[in-house]
């Protein structure tokens, strides 16, 4: 008796396990990064299907993190690499110890007096959890990897493939990180 309960409940488990990632699946196959429209900081809708033919670094930011300085980086190679195709797309988030807690406008001030951000910047959104945004789970399934901190990037090639996660702590700077993005330009 002991046994047949502890097998129903083990197949319970893994049937809500599979379906969990079935509906998963379901809600990213078949889409591309091009099938998104989002929104800016400036409260407009822009489709990221505008960015076709473009390679571009998906990167979730946050003004009060260890990592924001990044944002200089991230705006350094941005306008050394704009006119040959390349595209950083900024989506602020809270997720991790409310480390974006202003409002849009704030963030837009935030990064044009401090870093002069120049690139795309979007409106703020949840990159994990239950309430994870609809791109953001597209990006961390394609991937196969969640968001483990503020300033993770996704890069993307021309064709929208996601080719890579990079670690929140990795700067676009780096050597290994420099020479795949300038690859796929």
């Amino acid at each position: 008796m002991r046994i047949t309960l502890v097998l129903s409940a083990l197949l319970s488990l893994f049937a809500c396990q599979s379906k969990a990632q079935t509906e998963t699946s379901a809600t990213t196959e078949g889409k591309s990064i091009y099938d998104f429209t989002m929104t800016t900081l400036e409260g407009e809708e822009k489709p990221l299907a505008d960015y076709k033919g473009k390679v571009i670094l998906v990167v979730n930011v946050a003004s009060k993190c260890g990592n924001t300085p990044q944002y200089a980086d991230l705006e350094a190679m941005y306008e050394a690499n704009k006119d040959n195709g390349l595209v950083i797309l900024g989506f602020p988030a809270n997720n991790f110890m409310k480390q974006e807690p202003g409002s849009n406008e704030e963030i837009a001030e935030f990064c044009q007096k401090n870093y002069g951000v120049t690139f795309p910047m979007f409106s703020k959104i949840s990159v994990k959890g239950d309430d994870m945004d609809p791109l953001y789970q597209y990006l961390t399934t394609a991937a196969g990897e969640e968001v483990s901190w503020n300033f993770q990037k996704f890069l993307i090639d021309r064709e929208g493939n996601v080719v890579r996660s990079i670690a929140p702590r990795t700067k676009v700077d780096e050597a290994e990180i420099q020479q795949q993005i300038l690859g796929l330009l």
